[in-house]
């Protein structure tokens, strides 16, 4: 009986080492010998776009949209100049028509004009105008110069001067079951971009947030494909903040043979030489496709081990459709 208590103590720790609190596996060995344990290979719980995320997430387009049509203010003009669900707005411009929904929109500018990654500004205008969507309204009445309508759906407060264009319904992303995000895949060659701007134009961004990358429906990215986004150690190495590490002691004291990163790049030490450019590419988040316009793409987090800098790169991830 003590005989197989103690099998039964051993097979559990057994199982234990190999599955992480909740029953998942933490470790496995693939065919070609990889092991993937729950550092390199963390189990990727997918999270699912709601229809706030999908309708609300904006987008950069290429091609600058007509404004000729536009929110002219509301029932209580001008006390008031900002509107939400139910409320009405008025609008101008031509081609109404009652029961029809338009899209509220906003052409976007930075005003801080902040580069997050050298050259990102240029990038950005070759990108495309960024736009915020903002709601939806329905159109319940016409009149001679205006149309009347109620807002129907609201992302942020629609105000007066914001673009109506004809609403048009987007593809929902469906659920995706969890599974393994290789943290060092090496390049492989598919369609891959830049992180050009994020969301409300924040620079650092985490699961759940919205962001804009320079490839689209040209290069065959389409809504539901998932991109991995991917730094390289060089990055660091240009970044004004994240460089500064590069110049701390990386031994101790008593170590005979002092390393180094890149000769002559800050300090120089009598051992060997870590190259940054020899270290492994590091996948940081999983990324997928809410919207598309033919040359950019939006995109939302939907995984991330850390934090998502403007600027990463990103690649189609075919290991997840």
């Amino acid at each position: 009986m003590k005989k197989l208590g103690m099998l039964l103590l051993l097979t559990a720790s057994a199982a234990w080492s190999q599955s992480g609190p909740n029953g998942m596996r933490t470790e496995a060995t693939t065919p070609d010998g990889t092991i993937q344990t729950s550092v390199g290979f963390p189990i990727e719980r997918v999270l699912t776009p709601t229809y706030a995320d999908i309708y609300c997430a904006g987008f950069i387009s290429r091609q600058t949209l007509p404004d000729a049509n536009y929110v002219a203010g509301g029932l209580q003009t001008p006390q008031t100049t900002k509107y939400a669900n139910g409320e009405v707005v008025y609008l101008m411009g031509a081609g109404y028509s009652a029961g029809a929904q338009y899209e509220i929109i906003r052409a976007l500018r930075d005003v801080n004009e902040y580069e997050t990654f050298p050259g990102q500004r240029k990038l950005l205008k070759a990108t495309g105008q960024p736009y915020e969507v903002v709601g939806r309204v329905r159109v319940i009445d016409t009149r001679h110069k205006t149309a009347v309508a109620q807002v129907e759906y609201s992302c942020d407060p629609i105000n007066p001067g914001d673009t109506a264009i004809p609403f048009a319904e987007k593809a929902m992303v469906p659920f995706h079951a969890p599974t393994r995000f290789d943290r060092f895949l090496p390049p492989s060659g598919k369609v891959s971009g830049r992180i050009v701007m994020g969301k409300d134009f924040d620079t650092e961004l985490g699961t759940g947030r919205a962001l804009y990358f320079n490839v689209g429906a040209n290069q065959g990215v389409k809504v539901g494909d998932y991109f991995r986004a991917v730094r390289s150690y060089e990055t660091d190495l240009k970044d004004p903040v994240d460089s500064l590490s590069f110049q701390a002691t990386l031994s101790e004291d008593t170590q005979k043979k002092q390393p180094s990163f890149d000769p002559g790049m800050f300090q120089k030490g009598n051992g060997p030489v870590i190259h940054v450019r020899d270290l492994p590419r590091r996948a940081v988040a999983e990324i997928v496709v809410i919207g598309t316009t033919p040359t950019t793409a939006t995109g939302m987090i939907v995984f991330s081990v850390e934090d998502v800098h403007v600027g990463d790169g990103v690649e189609l991830d075919e290991q997840t459709q």
